[in-house]
């Protein structure tokens, strides 16, 4: 059994609290904070919470905390952060680890330096789908990993300081593009170095200073590509989707908005039908589990497996810190209208990788570039002569 800190009492913290106290079912959340000291009441009478603090150092601090849960708004990150490390506690952040690289970097540095467990919450690495997703493409069913492309769009998020550009940190690219390269890194492999970003943004719709909708592109040292595509201009609800094609196959995921399960009602309950649903009338498309189909369920089962176990877990404050390196590099690419390195003072992954070999010799003269059968039944060859580059073709 983990006892928990829970510092947040808002949307991403109730959403954790449901998954901690439901899943597992052996976990309790023994201490809550809250900048507010009635939203910290309220949280603790929710969910059987003992103690409620408007103090964060105080529940961080309480003698029956072992784990800590930041899921607060990403300006309060660090002090966060810093204040486990003080304390010597374990320690689990939502997304993203911090508004920039450089903070990101002192967050890592600081629980490494206290040998502190510490997890980065990414959700959307553990769902369901994408982890059978990722179990085919680590047993080679999509050869080499060419472009991961990863969509996440809804009509904006849920608090107040998301839309302040000095407490997020940035828009649409920071609150959900931390997720879709993520997902990307994992595809292509998370220790296939980032090189390089081109990046369109723009604040398309809501009257805020940070992007509401951004496009970008990001490549490895071994030529794959990976692709964001994020905004908080999107009508109709959440729309969650990834796309992955290799040497061998392609893989497509709707995770959220097309599941499956469709219904049309008036509306005459009101009910919750699913995040960031746009309506509860006409026809709609409700999530059967929400919390396992967005991945806290199997995150949380790593975190704590991993915490008991004395290893770390698939995902660890290092990959929050890559991942706003490369965000980084996404922001300053939509002002220079550039391609723009991506800055990584630690990198822990494979270095002086180039582009795998992919030409499949035909005969000790040729190349392969295609082979199929026509709709007349013919079987064709298109060839590459190695010597002079002329293509050319065979048909039997």
């Amino acid at each position: 059994m983990k006892k928990i800190a829970m510092l947040g009492s808002g949307f991403i913290g109730r959403f954790y609290a449901d998954s901690l106290q439901g899943y597992r079912n052996k976990d309790k959340i023994v201490s809550v904070y809250s900048r507010k000291a009635d939203s910290a009441k309220k949280f603790a009478a929710d969910y059987q919470v003992e103690h409620a603090t408007d103090n964060m150092e105080a529940a961080i601090s309480n003698a029956d905390v072992d784990v800590v849960c930041i899921a607060l708004p990403n300006h309060l990150h660090e002090e966060a952060v810093q204040l486990c490390c003080r304390h010597k506690k374990a320690v689990i952040s939502t997304k993203p680890l911090g508004r920039t690289g450089e903070e990101a970097k002192r967050m890592l540095e600081a629980v490494e330096s206290a040998g502190i467990f510490h997890g980065y919450l990414e959700d959307l690495v553990y769902t369901p789908k994408f982890l059978k997703a990722m179990e085919t493409v680590r047993k080679g069913a999509l050869g080499r990993i060419l472009w991961a492309k990863s969509r996440e769009t809804h009509p904006g998020p849920h608090s107040d300081w998301f839309w302040n550009i000095e407490l997020a940190g940035g828009g649409c690219i920071l609150d959900l593009g931390c997720h879709c390269v993520e997902i990307a890194r994992n595809y292509i492999g998370k220790d296939i170095r980032p090189v390089e970003v081109m990046c369109w943004a723009d604040t398309q719709v809501k009257p805020i200073d940070a992007e509401d909708h951004g496009i970008g592109l990001v490549k490895y040292e071994n030529g794959a590509i990976g692709q964001f595509e994020v905004s908080w201009t999107f009508r109709g609800g959440m729309d969650l989707r990834d796309e992955v094609m290799g040497t061998e196959g392609t893989i497509w995921i709707n995770s959220f908005l097309r599941t499956g399960f469709e219904m049309f009602t008036t509306g005459k309950s009101g009910d919750y039908v699913a995040e960031k649903a746009e309506s509860n009338s006409g026809w709609l498309f409700p999530v059967g589990d929400e919390l396992n189909e967005l991945g806290y369920n199997h995150m949380f089962m790593d975190m704590f497996n991993a915490m008991e176990q004395g290893i770390q877990p698939k995902e660890t404050f290092y990959d929050g810190y890559v991942v706003n390196c490369i965000l980084d590099a996404a922001y300053k690419s939509a002002k220079t209208k550039q391609w723009e390195p991506v800055k990584l003072d630690i990198w822990r992954g494979k270095t002086g990788v180039g582009k795998d070999s992919h030409l499949t010799d035909y005969d000790a003269d040729h190349y392969l570039v295609k082979e199929e059968v026509t709709h007349y039944g013919a079987k064709k060859w298109i060839l590459k002569n190695k010597r002079t580059g002329k293509i050319s073709e065979r048909v039997e």
